[in-house]
């Protein structure tokens, strides 16, 4: 049923232009919302309100500026209060409810949502987690503040069951849980002719024998374990010698995807690591929107990320992909989708070990496909389905103070 009535939905996450796959999450978030609510208007608190308006201001959307001269210190503000309580539904997205650096808002969000969630509460607003990812929270501060805003949150929908898991290790109280999908995985690219504008400009797939696209990330493992650093170094000679392996192996081309722009260093720098430097080319983010970022990949016969939304993006056209576990949330879309036998953790990662989960998921990669595309259109028709679960939400605000059940 549409929605006659106009609501205003505000919706949080990282959306600075800086990352792909954020701006995958917030372009499906908007169209799939759009499409059953046309009169709804989004409010979104972002560093970039130009961006915003360029990539998707062909909906009715209202940026707010994040920055000093706004009266704020990136989510930390007046942006951020009024938005989050000037609004009939707040939605967080993607995975920024954690604790790490928890009092910097330059880097942490869950303290400035955690720090206006009771307001919201008091006023029946309701904040929804839509189509999310939870932790890691490792602090008694941040299992406080995590538990302020599932206080004021009647829905979760989350986009993977190790979120589920983190809440009851913690023992938190929560209401509505659903597990769904996230938004980017219904990308799709652009038109045919489009894409073959980019191939021929950029040079790309000339090699018969294939492409194998690959992404690494700046923040390489600080997020696994004990955040005990790898070794930047040693991660990079990894990594060359892995490419010039394969290069030399199977004879086939590698494709740099970048999808976060801050990546950019980490990505030049690692090519001084390898010798065949002719037989690999780069693409990015900052030049490409991540629906082209999408059809690049569609076009490589299996794709190696570190970032999560690398690995979305891809499956999101069923390219076959391989998993490098830098943080949990990449571990835990490897599972959702049953690719996790394509992943390595930074245990394991060494030139031989990468090299030949590699070169058994490049032989694979057809009967993988073939495995994947249910598990995908299952997750897609996951994420879809939050539209329903928030128009409910919309449909009247919630009682101040609900009760709270287990």
């Amino acid at each position: 049923m549409i929605q006659k009535t106009m609501k205003k939905i505000t919706v949080l996450g990282n959306f600075s232009g800086r990352n792909a796959g954020d701006a995958a999450i917030l372009g499906n978030l908007l169209k799939d919302i759009s499409a059953v609510h046309p009169d709804a208007l989004f409010v979104i608190p972002t560093l970039n309100p130009q961006f915003i308006y360029r990539h998707f201001g062909h909906y009715n959307i209202k940026p707010l500026g994040l920055m000093p001269w706004n009266g704020a210190i990136k989510i930390f503000g007046l942006s951020t209060f009024r938005a989050m309580l000037q609004t009939d539904l707040v939605l967080v997205t993607d995975n920024i409810l954690f604790d790490r650096k928890l009092l910097n808002p330059l880097f942490n969000y869950l303290s400035t949502i955690s720090l206006i969630a009771p307001a919201c509460q008091r006023r029946g607003i309701p904040i929804a987690l839509y189509n999310a990812s939870l932790g890691p929270i490792t602090t008694p501060l941040g299992k406080q503040a995590l538990q302020r805003v599932l206080d004021a949150s009647p829905l979760l929908i989350l986009r993977d069951r190790q979120s589920k898991e983190l809440l009851d290790k913690l023992e938190l109280t929560y209401q509505d849980v659903h597990i769904n999908a996230d938004c980017a995985i219904n990308t799709t690219p652009p038109p045919r002719e489009r894409m073959d504008e980019i191939v021929n400009r950029e040079g790309l797939f000339k090699n018969p024998n294939g492409t194998l696209g690959f992404n690494i990330n700046a923040y390489i493992d600080s997020w696994s374990k004990d955040n005990k650093s790898f070794g930047r170094e040693q991660f990079l000679q990894i990594i060359g010698s892995t490419l010039d392996r394969l290069i030399e192996e199977l004879d086939i081309d590698i494709l740099y995807t970048i999808t976060q722009v801050m990546d950019t260093k980490i990505t030049n720098e690692s090519l001084k690591y390898v010798k065949r430097r002719d037989r690999i080319q780069v693409v990015s983010n900052a030049n490409y929107t991540y629906q082209e970022i999408a059809g690049l990949l569609e076009r490589v016969d299996v794709h190696v990320g570190m970032r999560t939304h690398s690995l979305i993006l891809a499956s999101a056209v069923l390219t076959p992909i391989l998993g490098i576990n830098s943080y949990p949330k990449t571990a835990g879309f490897m599972q959702t989708i049953d690719q996790d036998k394509w992943a390595i953790d930074f245990d394991k990662l060494t030139p031989e070990n990468l090299t030949n989960l590699i070169k058994r998921a490049w032989k694979q990669r057809h009967e993988t496909q073939a495995a994947m595309a249910p598990l995908v259109q299952r997750e897609q028709a996951k994420a879809l389905s939050s539209v329903a679960l928030i128009s409910n939400l919309l449909g009247h605000r919630v009682q101040p103070e609900r009760q709270l059940t287990a």
